[in-house]
This record gives C-alpha cells, structure tokens and sequence, in this order.
C-alpha cells in the first residue's frame, strides 16, 4: 500500500490570520505538519498553497510545493488541483492532511490510509471517544455516528446521537447507555474520486453545517470511520492553540 500527502495551506484565517507561517518552536506551523507526514511513510509529500510566503517557506525547508488557484473554496478542491496537475492514477490514495495539525501522529497519518485501501469505501476518516459533556454540546467539535460497519451516517456539530431521555433533565455528565465520538479532520480518498467529489455542488447539509465532508454522503457515496489508533494531539485555531502547542513541544511530558 502507497500513498501520497497533499497539505492544503492557506495564509487567510478568520481566527489566525497567516497561521502555516506562525511560529512553534522557531519553525513555522507547516513545517511540524510536513514533518509529521515525512514520517508517515508517505511515498510523496506536497504542500498545496496559492501563497508566495508559504511557498517561499516550505522550500526552505525542503518540501515540495504545488501552487494553487486562489479561489478554491475548500481544502480538497484545492487538493483535486494538485491530483489534477500531478495526474495520478484513478487509484492512487491521497491523504488530506490539515497544515493546522502540527501535533499529529505519523502513525494516524498512515492509519487513515490503511482503513481507505483495505475498506471498500469512497473515503476514510478518524474519530475517537468523546468524554465530557461539554464537548458534546461544544459546535466546535464535530461529531460523527456510524452505522453498524463503521460508515459514517452524519457529520454534525450539534450533539448527535441526541439522548431524549438524559438531555431532557439536563444531566451534568454524560449519558452511560450512548457513545458519542468526535470526528478527526483528516480524510484518504482515491484520486479519481476527488475529482467526482469537486464536480458535485455544494449540498443543503454542507452548506448549514459548514462541513464539506457531508457532500459525500448527500450524494451516496461512505466514508468509512475508525477509532484512531492514538490521540490525534492539539490542532491549531487560536492564539491560545498555539501558546498550548508550543508548551507541548517545549515540555512533551507536561500536561497541556
């Protein structure tokens, strides 16, 4: 089994502006991310980007960079672009790979594409057990609930599956009869099916939840989800993220 890693890296951001650029540990954000991919096992690495600034960066410390148009309006439309130019076989797996992630494990980078080549599915995906009442109810974390082979039935960032009976008196903890399980952003597709992927419009459900991954299930295609095989480690969204990463790097036996 082979794989390539496309990092999709844009320079806008509403809560971090320039965040692949900003700096963790006197390297910036992508290069942890690049990093962690190298050592995935990846057969190819590329940092996918429509900035001169990112791109002058990422050659610096020796990745492989594909401009990009600047109007892509998603990661994997900015992905289909890379697949499109690097012409891939309809098979190749392609791993989308967030450059916010700079704590990712190499082992759940190779993970996502391992469940992709031995499942069957469209695409495959991560999540991991949810433990606080708070992150149920938090819109920030997304939720995921599979069917009885592990295919994703809904994305959502409301509380799903929603517990009638425990939410109706307002509990402090979580419900113990219902599992709920937080979805990792990281997807495998095969080549060819990105480029079905972007020729769909944006759906009703994508377009309310502001989750592109819905698309896939409008239009009948499965995602197959698994437990990662470890914890996925602190992303990046906030100045506050990025204070918390850095300690990590800078104490890794250290609670965050």
């Amino acid at each position: 089994m082979t794989f390539v890693v496309v990092i999709p890296a844009r320079y806008g951001s509403t809560r971090l502006p320039g965040k692949p650029l900003r700096e963790i540990a006197g390297e910036p954000m992508v290069s942890h991310v690049y990093r962690r991919a190298i050592e995935s096992g990846a057969e190819e690495v590329i940092v996918a980007t429509d900035d001169e600034r990112i791109r002058a960066a990422a050659e610096r410390f020796g990745a492989q960079v594909c401009m990009t148009a600047a109007d892509h309006s998603s990661g994997t439309d900015r992905i289909a672009e890379v697949v499109d130019r690097k012409g891939y076989a309809q098979d190749q797996i392609v791993v989308n790979l967030q450059g916010d992630e700079p704590l990712i494990p190499a082992a759940l980078i190779r993970q996502v594409a391992e469940t992709l080549a031995s499942s069957g599915t469209e695409a495959a995906t991560l999540c991991e057990r949810i433990i606080t009442l708070a992150e149920v109810f938090d819109p920030n974390v997304v939720k995921v609930v599979t069917d009885c082979r592990g295919d994703a039935i809904y994305f959502s960032r409301a509380p799903i599956p929603w517990d009638r009976g425990a939410f109706a008196i307002k509990p402090t903890v979580l419900p113990p009869t219902v599992q709920y399980h937080r979805h990792i952003g990281m997807y495998a597709y095969r080549a060819g099916f990105i480029s079905d992927y972007v020729s769909w419009p944006a759906c009703m459900p994508e377009q309310a939840e502001r989750l592109e991954q819905l698309r896939i299930l409008w239009n009948g295609a499965k995602i197959r989800v698994v437990p990662a095989c470890e914890a996925p480690g602190q992303g990046v969204d906030t100045e506050e993220d990025l204070a918390r990463v850095e300690r990590i790097l800078a104490e890794p036996n250290t609670p965050a």
